[in-house]
């Protein structure tokens, strides 16, 4: 299946974003039309034949807009291709293991039989919005843990899945 992909997001400081954006552009390398897209932006993914999704999490839940947008959006989505990812960890654990999804993510994934969730570390760095980031940041637990390496290497699966499609 060649086709148009969207890798939509929901962030508050933009790591996830980037995430969103590096996974779009490895589809692209790989001959796929792709966009990142924040998920408040999106209305409609009809012009689209796969869609990643992905959310950051906060507290034991994905972003606002990212669940927002699969309740929204949740007929189309199960009528194609569809992939999730999270990021947040703020330690090196997403990179030793795999991280199962947190249980409102997965009940999504399963609602809708996506082909697959994957959890990519987090960033937070000085500047970050928010209370809590804030005072996570003031215990020293903030950084960038995000392994594009194997951000890379996921979305080159799911663009091999796709073309051979």
């Amino acid at each position: 299946m060649a086709g148009k992909v969207l890798v939509v997001y929901g962030t508050t400081n933009g790591s996830t974003g980037r995430i969103a954006e590096a996974v779009a552009g490895v589809l692209c390398k790989e001959g796929l039309a792709a966009e990142a897209r924040p998920a408040q932006s999106v209305a409609s993914v009809d012009a689209y034949d796969a869609v990643v999704v992905g959310g950051a999490l906060y507290a034991g839940r994905w972003h606002r807009h990212a669940r927002r947008f699969v309740r929204r959006h949740r007929r189309a989505l199960a009528e194609r291709p569809v992939w999730f990812f999270s990021s947040g960890p703020l330690d090196a654990s997403a990179s030793e293991r795999d991280i199962p999804p947190v249980p409102g993510v997965r009940r999504a994934a399963d609602r809708l039989d996506v082909r697959e969730h994957t959890t990519f570390g987090g960033c937070l760095e000085e500047g970050a919005k928010g209370r809590l980031a804030r005072m996570i940041l003031r215990n020293g637990k903030g950084g960038d843990f995000r392994d594009f390496p194997a951000i890379e290497a996921w979305a080159a699966r799911i663009a091999g899945e796709l073309t051979a499609a």
